[in-house]
C-alpha cells in the first residue's frame, strides 16, 4: 500500500458507474457507507469523458487496479458493469460485484466486441439484476452466473434497480463479509 493510500481493515472498492451516469449515482452514494462501515476504502470512477467509449474505461479502471496492491473490489452497474469484468479480466481482484452488467451486447466501440464468455480473475462475483430490465435481459446475467458459479440475485425492478436500494446495500455487506472471511 503506497503512503498516499488510506490506511483500511481490508482494502478498496471502486465503484464504476453507468453508461449515462457519474461517479454521484444514487446507486453509488446508497453503497459506497455501506462498504466504508464495513472496513474498505471507496472510490468512485468518473468516466463522463468516454461516455461511449468502454475501452476508455476499462484501461483507465485497469491503470487504477495496477497503482495499487490494495486487496480490490470492483462495484459496477451497467456499462460500469462491463468495464468491471473486463478490466478483471486482466488484474486480479479479491471479489467483482456487478449490477445489471452490459454483457453479451453489441457494443459500438471497436475493441469492445461481442463475446461468448468472461474470463475474470477472481472466484469471488456476485451478481444483481431486474426481472423488469429494459435494457440489457436478465438472461446476460444468469447466462454470466451460471458461466462462473456466481451469486445471483434476481429483483423485481428495472434497469437502473433504484427501487431495491435496500437490497443491493443487504447485498453488498454479505458480498463484502464474504470477500474477507473466505
Amino acid at each position: 500500500m503506497s503512503a498516499s493510500e488510506p490506511r483500511t481493515r481490508h482494502g478498496r472498492v471502486i465503484f464504476s458507474h453507468g453508461l449515462d451516469s457519474g461517479p454521484q449515482a444514487n446507486k453509488i452514494v446508497a453503497l459506497r457507507p455501506v462498504a466504508e462501515a464495513a472496513g474498505w476504502a471507496t472510490e468512485a470512477v468518473d468516466d463522463r469523458d468516454f461516455h461511449d467509449d468502454p475501452v476508455g474505461r476499462i484501461e483507465r479502471l485497469v491503470a487504477r487496479l495496477e497503482a495499487s496492491d490494495a486487496p480490490t473490489v470492483l462495484v459496477g452497474s451497467s456499462m460500469g458493469g462491463f468495464v468491471s469484468v473486463m478490466a478483471a479480466e486482466r488484474v486480479a481482484v479479491a471479489g467483482l460485484f456487478v449490477l445489471a452488467p452490459a454483457l453479451y451486447l453489441e457494443h459500438r466501440h471497436p475493441g469492445a466486441q461481442t463475446r461468448e464468455r468472461y474470463t475474470p480473475k477472481t472466484d469471488r462475483i456476485h451478481v444483481v439484476h431486474g426481472w423488469n430490465d429494459d435494457i440489457i435481459p436478465f438472461s446476460h446475467s444468469v447466462r454470466f452466473a451460471e458461466q462462473h458459479g456466481a451469486g445471483l440475485r434476481l429483483l423485481d425492478a428495472g434497469h437502473r434497480l433504484e427501487s431495491v436500494i435496500p437490497e443491493l446495500k443487504q447485498d453488498l455487506a454479505a458480498f463484502l463479509d464474504r470477500v474477507v472471511t473466505s
